[in-house]
């Protein structure tokens, strides 16, 4: 297997081997400690300009399975593990890791001491590198286009190009609905491969309440994950998903019972055409749920700050706490940027999470409106599915004008 370099801005490099498509790239390098469902993650739209590594040891021993894919492709510029597994055994499994990545033109690094590269993050902070095969690179010139790196453009280039609908279903798998005409359908992603991958039945479906049958709601694509408008239409939403660069007037015109604010990749602060858009739903009197990337614009779009952490959240095994009730929860999370709770206008919003780890913000409760906003992820793919009771409430919001109701 050809050697491998993983190159960070501080000097350090890192030695193992290719894995995935054989192409330099330079990305900003973060480490996620979900211990399984790396195909969720990998296909998570959030990752768009990121490389990831992988803390837990060993990456692949299941395959990849299309119906767990949180979008049409990998979104990570790179990927980064200690052991890719040479051998994927699961009856679900449609492809290995390897052969996702060299369909999507993805480079990767394997072998290398991950816990090592985890250490410097959390030290240093989270920081640019490049992963190469270029047994001939210059470190100082590397280091140069390093420093130089910068993301943007990013909600642009994962958001959906045109609306589509994804109506709410009777017939539910623990994935949402078997219908709808969502812009990623798994069972016509199985058709368009190449080789013999046999074609699986669902899994078998589950009974759940459909508290909003009926329900119209208007999905903003920031990057969202598919089990987002998934979640909503399992529980009998039709769910109208729109492009990032989608004008309120156009939103409201359609006249929708809820609002949500997709989870998305990059700097909220890059995003001053969408947050003009946010303020005017804002002031709309139409109930909004928002989730991560969501949940950060809503927050600036009323006069609150974000700041970039120090290496943020991303994994399966974050502690939150609702303060209203002291009930801590373990969420789903990905993220680099938080906001700023110390210039919060009260007037405006107040807190309703917090991180129990370090105590940085984790959800919004908006003063004298029916707005709802966490920064972490209630459709928890991968993840724990403490918070999905959250989609309930945004219901119950829409009904009965409460969140809590």
């Amino acid at each position: 297997m050809k050697k491998a370099f993983l190159i960070l801005e501080d000097g350090t490099v890192f030695t193992g081997r290719r894995i995935g498509a054989d192409r330099e790239v330079i990305s900003e390098i973060v480490f996620n400690t979900t211990m399984a469902g790396y195909t969720e993650v990998y296909t998570d739209p959030s990752y768009a300009g990121q490389a990831v590594c992988m803390t837990y040891p060993l990456i692949g021993n299941y395959g990849v399975c299309i119906d767990d894919m949180e979008s049409d492709r990998i979104w990570p510029d790179g990927v980064i593990v200690r052991e890719l597994s040479a051998v994927a055994s699961n009856f679900r499994c449609d492809m290995t890791i390897q052969e996702f990545l060299d369909k999507y033109d993805i480079p990767g690094i394997e072998g290398i001491d991950t816990r090592k590269l985890t250490r410097i993050l959390r030290e240093k902070g989270t920081m640019n590198g490049c992963i190469t095969s270029d047994e001939n690179y210059s470190l100082d010139e590397i280091i140069g286009r390093l420093k130089a790196y910068t993301t943007a453009g990013v909600v642009k280039k994962v958001s959906c190009k045109e609306k589509y609908l994804v109506k709410g279903s009777e017939s539910l798998t623990d994935n949402g609905p078997i219908s709808g005409s969502a812009s990623f359908n798994a069972e016509n992603y199985k058709a368009d491969l190449a080789g013999d991958h046999t074609k699986r039945e669902r899994r078998p479906s589950l009974v759940r309440e459909l508290n909003g049958k009926g329900l119209k709601v208007a999905l903003l694509d920031l990057g969202a994950k598919k089990n987002i408008a998934d979640s909503l239409a399992a529980r009998g939403c039709d769910v109208t998903v729109y492009p990032y660069n989608t004008g309120a007037e156009e939103i409201l015109a359609a006249h929708p019972d809820g609002i949500m604010l997709s989870n998305g990749p990059g700097d909220p602060k890059d995003c001053q055409d969408v947050i003009k858009e946010v303020r005017k739903l804002y002031e709309s009197d139409v109930p909004i749920f928002a989730i991560c990337l969501g949940h950060q614009l809503m927050a600036l779009a009323t006069g609150a700050d974000t700041h970039k952490m120090k290496y943020g959240h991303r994994g399966g095994n974050h502690p939150v706490k609702e303060l209203a009730t002291g009930q801590v929860y373990i969420s789903s999370q990905n993220h680099g940027y938080v906001v700023d709770t110390d210039k919060l206008d009260p007037a405006v919003a107040e807190p309703a999470f917090v991180n129990v780890n370090d105590g940085t913000n984790e959800g919004l409760k908006y003063t004298g409106k029916n707005i709802y906003t966490v920064q972490f992820h209630p459709e928890a793919c991968a993840g724990p599915q403490d918070t999905a009771t959250l989609f309930d409430k945004f219901i119950n919001m829409m009904k009965k004008g409460s969140f809590n109701a």
